[in-house]
C-alpha cells in the first residue's frame, strides 16, 4: 500500500509520515520540523580549516621524504599515503572553492608521495 500525497499526488511508501517529493505531511495532524535548505554556493568556508588540512596533508605526504632522508634504510615512506586522504575528501565537495583546495593539496600530496618513493628505492 503507498501513500499518495495530496499536494503534488506522488506515491510514497506506506511507513512514509512526509511526501518524499514536497515534504507535505502524509498524516493528518503532523507538523513538519523546520528544515534550512542550504546551496553549496551559499556555504561559508572556515579558512582556519583549510588552513590545518594543508598543514596535515603536507605533514602526512612528505613525512616519507624527511624520515627517507633521515634514516637510509627505512620502508616508512608508505605511510605517505595517508596525505591523500584530505584532498580525496575536498575533491569530492560541490563547493568550487573546496575543490580547488583539494585539487592543490592533491598536488602537493603527490610530489611528496613522489619524492618519498624516490628516497625509499634509491
Amino acid at each position: 500500500m503507498t501513500r499518495i500525497c495530496k499536494k503534488c499526488g506522488f506515491e510514497n511508501q506506506d511507513d512514509y509520515d512526509f511526501c518524499a517529493k514536497c515534504g507535505t505531511p502524509l498524516v493528518e495532524g503532523l507538523q513538519p520540523n523546520q528544515v534550512y535548505v542550504y546551496k553549496a554556493d551559499q556555504l561559508q568556508i572556515n579558512k582556519k580549516a583549510i588552513v590545518a588540512a594543508y598543514i596535515i596533508t603536507i605533514f602526512l605526504s612528505w613525512s616519507g621524504f624527511v624520515v627517507g632522508l633521515i634514516s637510509k634504510q627505512t620502508n616508512l615512506a608508505v605511510f605517505t599515503f595517508f596525505g591523500f586522504f584530505m584532498p580525496f575528501y575536498l575533491v569530492q565537495s560541490r563547493h568550487p572553492t573546496l575543490r580547488k583546495h583539494g585539487l592543490v593539496m592533491m598536488m602537493i600530496s603527490l610530489v611528496g608521495v613522489g619524492l618519498s618513493f624516490y628516497v625509499m628505492l634509491h
